[in-house]
């Protein structure tokens, strides 16, 4: 329970954007099928560091992924669909010295 109160007020300092482009040490929150949390990054001196922190629920423990961007590239975090549908994916991307988050289609 404790965890998910932190994850809630991480989110809850988060803006209210759930994609797009975020700015420095200004949070978003992401959606991503039953998971929810919040993506925010700091500007290092080897490119961005983005942090996403996601939880399925108030009982699930959350799940941190942390990656350094710099220019041109991205990295995706998809979650898998029925047997029968297709997932769910997030592009973490950084271009023209800006951090964009977009759905993108799931290959799984």
């Amino acid at each position: 329970m404790l965890r998910y109160t932190a994850l809630a007020a991480l989110c809850a300092v988060a803006s209210s954007a759930s994609a797009g482009e975020l700015k420095a040490r200004q949070g978003g929150t992401v959606d991503l099928g039953n998971f929810h949390g919040v993506v925010y990054y700091t500007e290092a001196d080897d490119g961005y560091r983005v942090v996403t922190t996601m939880a399925a629920g108030e009982e699930s423990l959350p799940v941190r992924f942390v990656a350094t961007l710099t220019e041109g590239q991205a990295f995706v975090i998809s979650v898998p669909g029925a047997l029968t549908g297709p997932g769910q994916a997030l592009e973490i991307s950084r271009a023209k010295g800006k951090l964009v988050v977009a759905e993108v289609e799931s290959t799984q």
